[in-house]
């Protein structure tokens, strides 16, 4: 049988391979204009979170457009909070910290069964979290070792927030002791949140001077200002 160098060129150019990096980490930068298929799972223990984690240090800005200093400490309570609302009791939790537009404010849901994480899509998918609705969807992603940025976590990486890879955000050590410690405590869940949120408050209430700064706190998030 004999066949063309046309009909060869035909059929090589129509064939589309997987792309590796919605594989690996469930968000290609090309987006819908990659040369390569984005085959989105029908089942998977992981959903996504589109761009809904807001990282003040890189969103804060003044009335007058100048960017607003937000501390390393004030940024690390402001994640810690937006991280203990969230999460539930999943598998893993994984929230980048890019900058890129394909991966900026995703957030990872890893659940024990498919069918918590099918659900939670179907849920989530009709609730709103700070003013914006949610849109959520079942991910690819099944090994997060392999979807983040070896480098950054070696603190080499020399991309920076614009990175393909995943860049972590990393939760406080007290937050993480008081999350996961809820697994071995039946029934104290409730309990132990509204103690964690007590606890923070009156360290951050020693560490910036009592009541007076709190308010001032409260009223920079009330007018968008972390």
């Amino acid at each position: 049988m004999h066949f063309s160098n046309e009909n060869l060129g035909w059929k090589f150019t129509n064939f589309r391979v997987n792309c590796s990096f919605y594989f690996k980490i469930g968000a290609c930068r090309h987006g819908d204009r990659c040369s390569r298929l984005h085959n989105k799972p029908t089942f998977s223990q992981t959903i996504a979170l589109l761009n809904i984690y807001r990282n003040p240090q890189n969103t804060a800005q003044s009335a007058d457009g100048l960017r607003c200093a937000v501390s390393d400490v004030e940024m690390q309570e402001h994640y810690d909070e937006f991280f203990e609302e969230v999460f539930t009791e999943m598998e893993e939790m994984n929230v980048c910290d890019n900058l890129g537009d394909h991966l900026v404010g995703n957030v990872y849901l890893k659940f024990r069964r498919e069918e918590d994480a099918e659900k939670a899509v179907m849920d989530l998918n009709n609730r709103w979290f700070n003013g914006q609705p949610i849109h959520a969807e079942l991910s690819p992603v099944t090994d997060f070792r392999e979807a983040c940025c070896r480098q950054y976590e070696m603190g080499e990486c020399t991309r920076g927030g614009f990175c393909n890879f995943m860049h972590l955000k990393p939760i406080s050590r007290e937050l993480r002791r008081e999350l996961y410690g809820r697994r071995r405590k039946k029934g104290g869940g409730h309990r132990s949140r509204s103690r964690s949120r007590e606890r923070r408050s009156r360290s951050r209430d020693r560490g910036r001077g009592g009541g007076r700064d709190r308010e001032r706190r409260r009223s920079r998030e009330r007018s968008g200002r972390f």
